[in-house]
């Protein structure tokens, strides 16, 4: 009786040999990892003194202002919390680590592997994130990619990508709670512009934005009022829209879409004003047009 025959596949050659670097720091990693959870049950965190630790970074300025993202999507606006705010959050919380790890890269399919986790080692929650980065970087709206081959290009690319994944990861352990009252108390500082009188305040915001070729007619175009009627919101919302655009987050053409125009304005012609009552009327059936009464 004819037996099925047995393909055996060879299994992935290990290297040859292991460098002593590389043994050590293979040690190390996990001796860190077991110390950290031994660090973290014996000194747990004290959540009242990280809460004040959260209010007083919140308040700083220099902070507030990095907070917040904001870009266009599907037509909208969407703005939330940065990374720079998740890892701030990450320090004030205690015993949280995070990270990024790029596990392959492929040049001949032009892609990374990456990981990106946080973990909380006093409660053993820990949320991680695998996923593939093309190295591939848009263009402007409608040119499509392009194929990025410089080291520099693809380590920004996924690093870019891999921010935003690690973002995810840390809110996602840390206490929603914790995350909205630091959000609420970022608004709070940059609703109050460091003590700079509001006009002052609407003053340096047209200026920063004439600096990016943003007219000031543009931006009230944008907010539906004029400067003199701009309030703390708006001052602060306009801040959130300028650290996005210098960060790349946003063009300024989609965050100040220029005015549409009519078809009157590139002939130069205006339409034929009428009276009340008046009936624009076709040319072909005017009255008295081709013998018609």
């Amino acid at each position: 009786m004819n037996q099925p025959a047995h393909h055996h596949t060879a299994p992935t050659a290990a290297p040859a040999r292991v460098g002593q670097g590389t043994a050590v720091e293979q040690s190390r990693a996990a001796a860190e990892v077991q110390a950290a959870v031994v660090v973290a049950q014996q000194c747990p965190r004290n959540p009242a003194a990280s809460i004040a630790e959260m209010e007083q970074v919140c308040t700083q300025q220099a902070l507030a202002e990095k907070a917040f993202y904001s870009f266009r999507r599907a037509g909208s606006t969407i703005t939330g919390p940065t990374v720079h705010l998740a890892r701030e959050l990450a320090r004030c919380w205690g015993n949280l680590q995070y990270g990024l790890v790029e596990l392959r890269r492929d040049d001949e399919y032009g892609e990374s592997e990456m990981q990106a986790f946080a973990w909380d080692v006093q409660t053993n929650s820990r949320v991680s994130n695998t996923f593939i980065v093309p190295h591939r970087r848009d263009k402007k709206k409608g040119e499509g990619s392009e194929k990025l081959t410089e080291l520099r290009d693809i380590y920004e690319n996924n690093t870019s990508n891999g921010s935003r994944r690690v973002r995810e990861a840390i809110f996602s352990v840390l206490p929603g709670w914790f995350v909205d009252r630091a959000v609420q108390t970022c608004r709070a500082t940059l609703n109050g512009g460091g003590g700079v009188p509001l006009p002052q305040r609407v003053a340096d915001a047209v200026k920063a934005f004439e600096g990016l070729g943003v007219t000031a007619d543009r931006i009230e175009a944008k907010l539906g009022r004029t400067s003199a009627k701009w309030t703390e919101h708006d001052v602060t919302e306009l801040g959130i829209l300028f650290g996005s655009i210098t960060r790349r987050e946003i063009s300024v053409e989609d965050a100040f879409p220029p005015p549409r125009v009519t078809a009157e304005e590139i002939t130069g012609s205006e339409p034929p004003a009428t009276g009340p009552g008046d009936v624009a009327w076709p040319e072909a059936v005017q009255p008295g047009a081709g013998g018609q009464p």
